[in-house]
């Protein structure tokens, strides 16, 4: 691929079998822009976080504005609108990642990053530096993208510990080893609602099993989360089935169904076109024939 011409340096590895999972990378990759290149305004419906390996730069999200150097880290989240932009003398070199998926905006916010809280700085980046390149290199020769693609959310997921180590450190003792009893039960009801999905579960039985009112636990899991618990399953839900549908068994959308939490396939159905605006079957259908 050509470099365009507002970089000194780029190289990109794509995904080409991307998941609908957990989390999963989209693309990754390195550059190094001429001075006061420019991205944005700008709106991604994706995550994306950039590592600064040297150089200095500009990032501004929610109004706030970053000055950022060598070690920092900056996260730019879905539908919030960010600009970032290179030194005028002093261009930044960076290591970028982007990724998504349901369990994206739970995790980072629990390793303490979130639009408020979106930069990070690593004095040591060597590590980082290591994974960024072994994730676009995975991504860029391997010949079984299927592969690759598990490779690669396997790295993306050390990145994040690595960055989460550094926010960690800087919590207090009390906040670090004594966390609020209201979010580590959220945390366990995000946890039980990712894995037993499959079941038939009552959001009356979850708040009773956790000592909290329904209608306080819904509260505070939206605060948590930015959704309700049915919310959260219907996502989840929604996106194991579109795993299963895109997957190379072809199972029945009785059988989808069923493995997702829904007894009433019709149901089921009526859910998935209402979340993705396609039926089973066209979904299945559509992902068969981008992928022939």
């Amino acid at each position: 691929m050509k470099p365009p011409v507002e970089h000194f340096k780029i190289s990109i590895g794509s995904n080409t079998q991307p998941g609908n999972g957990e989390l999963t990378v989209l693309f990754s990759g390195e550059g190094k822009p001429f001075p006061l290149h420019q991205i944005g305004p700008a709106v991604h419906n994706y995550y994306l976080v950039h590592t600064v390996l040297s150089g200095r730069g500009t990032f501004e999200i929610d109004g706030k504005r970053y000055e950022c150097v060598k070690g920092d880290t900056f996260f730019i989240f879905p539908d919030v609108l960010f600009t970032y932009s290179a030194h005028d003398t002093d261009p930044w070199h960076y290591r970028w990642v982007a990724f998504r998926g349901f369990l994206a905006e739970p995790l980072l916010s629990s390793l303490g990053f979130s639009v408020a809280h979106p930069v990070v700085h690593k004095d040591d980046i060597r590590s980082v530096v290591h994974l960024y390149r072994k994730m676009q290199q995975t991504l860029k020769q391997t010949p079984f993208p299927e592969l690759a693609d598990l490779e690669a959310n396997g790295l993306l997921r050390i990145l994040l510990k690595e960055f989460g180590e550094v926010n960690a450190g800087r919590l207090t003792l009390n906040s670090l080893a004594i966390l609020p009893d209201m979010e580590r039960q959220i945390k366990q009801a995000v946890r039980f609602l990712s894995y037993q999905f499959a079941k038939e579960i009552s959001i009356d039985d979850l708040s009773q099993s956790l000592g909290y009112h329904r209608t306080h636990l819904s509260k505070m899991f939206k605060q948590y989360t930015g959704v309700s618990p049915m919310q959260f399953l219907l996502r989840v839900r929604i996106e194991r089935a579109k795993e299963l549908l895109s997957g190379k068994i072809l199972l029945t959308i009785d059988q989808v169904a069923t493995s997702v939490g829904y007894r009433d396939a019709l149901y089921f159905s009526k859910q998935f076109r209402r979340a993705t605006g396609y039926s089973p079957s066209d979904f299945r259908s559509e992902y068969r024939n981008e992928h022939s």
